[in-house]
């Protein structure tokens, strides 16, 4: 894999920081973590809230890092589907992307924030005023997933709107 700064530019840069009328639609979204089971026997709250609000952007740039992006893990079922749809999204074709299978390996959602990581920290610029938010939250992630791949278990993320 390509070093990152080798591919970032400032006008990805830019990109990446638009806010547009989608984007505050979405403030009120959550996207947290859902493990397999009743009771996985740790703490799974995860706040999501600036993930939700970033989603597009971290895509991109999941997509750049050569990583799945955090959607790729979103549970498709028909409420979570319309929370989405109702909030605003500039993709139409978005429930036709959603992938089939409702259980991940989290050593798979493990890897895609841990690169995120890697690069807000590197790149703290990179999602603008919002970096801080997202990259703490990318931490609670990565808790709960290094949890959730010591017990075997497996997860998806979820969206709620508040």
């Amino acid at each position: 894999m390509r070093p990152v700064i080798d591919w970032v530019t400032p006008s990805f840069y830019f990109a990446l920081a638009i806010d547009d009328a989608a984007t505050l639609r979405l403030m009120a979204l959550s996207l947290y973590i859902v493990v397999e089971g009743e009771d996985p026997g740790y703490d799974i709250f995860v706040n999501g809230h600036a993930l939700a609000r970033n989603d597009e952007a971290l895509e991109r740039l999941a997509e750049g890092l050569n990583v799945n992006p955090l959607r790729a893990f979103l549970f498709a079922d028909q409420p979570a589907m319309a929370v989405v749809l109702e909030n605003g999204t500039e993709e139409p074709e978005l429930p036709l992307l959603l992938p089939t299978s409702q259980w991940f390996d989290p050593a798979d959602g493990l890897l895609t924030v841990r690169t995120l990581l890697r690069f807000l920290d590197v790149v703290p610029a990179a999602l603008g005023s919002e970096t801080p938010a997202v990259f703490l939250e990318l931490r609670e992630y990565e808790r709960v997933l290094r949890k959730t791949v010591e017990r075997g278990l497996r997860w998806h993320v979820e969206c709620s709107g508040e």
